[in-house]
């Protein structure tokens, strides 16, 4: 038995054609994830700006430089009080020795003990700067006023004599120091960096757990 062969199209007529309609190319979906896409920032311990750190430096030097000039002030305490008494002396005659004694002994301890608490109070504001307390830059700033006052007070009664006339250089470094270190405090990038108060970055990303 002979399967009949399909017509054939007459001479002159177009041949039937196929379907030629693109196939659709399917896109799987995409996968879930395995980690979280967010994660709520933590607390980065990150360096300071340059200008905190000179800041910081400066302080330090003028701490140090602060003790020395308590510990030498006092090395020459007994040099130094009868030369501080001959200035009484100077300013009011006629009154008994020792009263002039006495004055000196209060004006020494008097300038022996600012100083000292400048040094201590500077070294709890540096803590507290580099810890990014608030309004901490004004307290330093009275530290530097309270130094001047001793700079102004030791020309007159203090900074006396061969050993005493040394304290009042020595004032003035210390004061000069403080001050660039206040001008290094208030620069645009160290303000930034105690306004921020915090370093945070982004958290760690970590596996989806699923109770499934």
């Amino acid at each position: 038995m002979t399967v009949p062969a399909p017509p054939q199209a007459a001479p002159g007529q177009a041949q039937p054609q196929k379907d030629s309609a693109p196939a659709v190319l399917r896109v799987p979906p995409p996968r879930p994830p395995v980690v979280h896409p967010s994660t709520a920032p933590v607390i980065a311990t990150m360096p300071p700006p340059f200008a905190v750190r000179c800041a910081q430096l400066l302080w330090v030097v003028g701490i140090a430089l602060g003790g020395f000039i308590a510990v030498y002030l006092f090395v020459i305490r007994e040099t130094q009080l009868p030369l501080i008494a001959d200035v009484v002396r100077a300013v009011t005659e006629g009154r008994p020795e020792e009263t002039y004694e006495s004055a000196a002994d209060i004006i020494f301890w008097i300038f022996f003990t600012a100083i000292v608490l400048v040094v201590l109070m500077q070294i709890t504001l540096l803590v507290s700067f580099m810890g990014r307390r608030r309004r901490i830059r004004w307290w330093q700033l009275a530290t530097f006023l309270i130094m001047v006052c001793l700079l102004l007070f030791s020309r007159e009664l203090v900074a006396v004599g061969e050993r005493g006339s040394v304290l009042f250089p020595l004032l003035a470094i210390w004061c000069g120091i403080v001050l660039l270190a206040l001008i290094c405090s208030v620069l645009p990038p160290a303000m930034t960096w105690s306004a921020r108060q915090y370093d945070l970055r982004p958290g760690p990303t970590g596996p989806l757990h699923s109770d499934l």
